[in-house]
């Protein structure tokens, strides 16, 4: 008896060890990590992203945009990186980098765009490859937990064999962790990040399960695949009835017909409690996917007003991490002079500020627009803005500002978070509007109190 009471002893001795064993966290002590479907900080406070993606490897000389992103209302900047596809960055950059991020008290997801579409262009690295190359900038990256997300690799399969990203995401994310890496791990879809034939959605816990620390998030890029609010609603719906963590990483704005619907996805992410990183601050090719015009940040376009200054915006939603203090954005002046706006219409000053109308794109039968409100010698409240089309023109939606039509006269008020200026400031609203025959610019007034 004594013997058998002796090896139950042992028994409940080694079961309360695994016990004691298995109740500490599998991520990291400190650092950035997943809590079911929420990423939150060291500290327990959950952190939703907010925030811009940058070219940073294409235009590594703009490093003053840091500081407009977050004047512009970000909490995290996503920068492109190249471990040698394109020039590569390399381990002072990428310090620099994530000092610039510190110092503008944003949160650095970091990313190697060395991978875009792997197995459909032939210049892209695998992902394995990519591994390679944050496994070389150990170094520079171990210690910054706190402040850095490492996306392993952009839009890392083409959408040729999209279903080979299950195991090469699964390797990628267990080479990572038997290196020693204990960041936060985000990693894209196939389909160049859009997953449309939804072999992340079906695969995704098994991708979730391969990481040892359970610290992994699931990342979608929205472009047209995702152009109308059930095809949002429902990937989205989901991720969230599994628990599965997920941010947007990349979107753009539904400039056309058949793209994406920003302002569902915005709304639905703000009200589901995920991030998002709209694509991109300037840069590209096709320049209206740039937020800012020649990376000035006084001078957003009608995509930049969107995601700056729209109801689920940055400025509206964003909220810094409790690491820097967690304050709301603030918004200092930007680093950078106002260019020239092209065919503006000056307003006709009436009370304490003046307002000029741009055509800012145009395509047979609708049009976007943007205007820009600026105050006079003294602060205002609230201002309104009015004009007369003289060419049958309407308008068929806005942000920024509440629009109401009267015949051919306009009248647009400012929002609940844009009324107050102080003496010389600006803000911008924009619109999408209809034409025909003719697009002429009307002349606008702006009244203040």
């Amino acid at each position: 008896m004594k013997r058998r009471l002796a090896t139950i002893a042992a028994v409940l001795v080694t079961l309360t060890a695994s016990v004691l064993t298995f109740v500490a966290p599998a991520y990291a002590a400190t650092g950035l990590h997943v809590s079911g479907r929420n990423i939150v900080e060291a500290n327990g406070s959950n952190f939703i992203m907010r925030g811009i993606n940058h070219m940073h490897t294409w235009y590594a000389g703009q490093t003053g945009s840091f500081a407009d992103m977050k004047a512009a209302g970000a909490n995290t900047v996503r920068v492109v990186l190249s471990g040698g596809r394109w020039t590569a960055n390399t381990a002072a950059d990428v310090t620099n980098v994530i000092n610039l991020c510190k110092a503008n008290r944003l949160i650095c997801v970091l990313e190697n765009h060395d991978t875009t579409g792997y197995g459909e262009d032939s210049a892209a690295y695998s992902l394995d490859q990519a591994v390679d190359y944050w496994v070389g900038l150990k170094s520079v990256l171990t210690g910054q937990e706190n402040h850095v997300v490492i996306n392993i690799g952009n839009e890392p399969i083409g959408n040729t064999n999209a279903g080979q990203w299950t195991a090469a995401t699964v390797a990628a994310i267990q080479k990572m962790r038997s290196n020693g890496f204990e960041h936060l791990l985000m990693v894209d879809g196939p389909n160049w990040g859009q997953d449309w034939q939804y072999t992340m959605r079906d695969n995704a816990q098994t991708v979730l399960d391969a990481d040892p620390l359970d610290n992994t998030v699931l990342s979608i890029h929205m472009y047209a695949v995702f152009n109308t609010a059930a095809s949002i609603r429902n990937y989205l719906d989901v991720f969230q009835n599994n628990n599965w963590p997920v941010v947007i990483g990349e979107f753009g704005w539904q400039f056309a017909p058949g793209e994406v619907d920003d302002q569902t996805l915005m709304a639905e992410a703000q009200a589901r409690g995920i991030g998002y990183l709209g694509w991109s601050w300037a840069g590209n090719t096709d320049p209206i996917l740039d937020m800012t015009n020649g990376f000035d940040a006084a001078s957003l376009t009608t995509w930049g007003e969107r995601i700056v200054n729209g109801p689920n915006g940055l400025k509206a939603t964003s909220r810094e991490a409790t690491i820097f203090g967690g304050v709301q954005p603030s918004s200092p002046a930007p680093s950078s002079p106002t260019p020239s706006s092209p065919s503006p219409s000056p307003s006709t000053p009436t009370g304490a500020c003046t307002a000029t109308y741009t055509i800012t794109g145009q395509w047979q039968g609708g049009f976007q627009g943007d205007v820009k409100i600026t105050a006079g010698s003294a602060a205002i409240r609230n201002w309104t803005v009015t004009w007369t089309y003289a060419n049958g023109q309407t308008v068929a939606n806005a942000w920024g500002a509440t629009v109401t039509s009267s015949g051919t006269t306009v009248t647009a008020r400012n929002a609940a978070w844009n009324g107050t200026l102080g003496a010389g400031a600006s803000t911008n609203f924009g619109f999408l509007g209809s034409w025909t025959g003719t697009n002429g610019v009307p002349t606008v007034t702006c009244a203040a109190a």
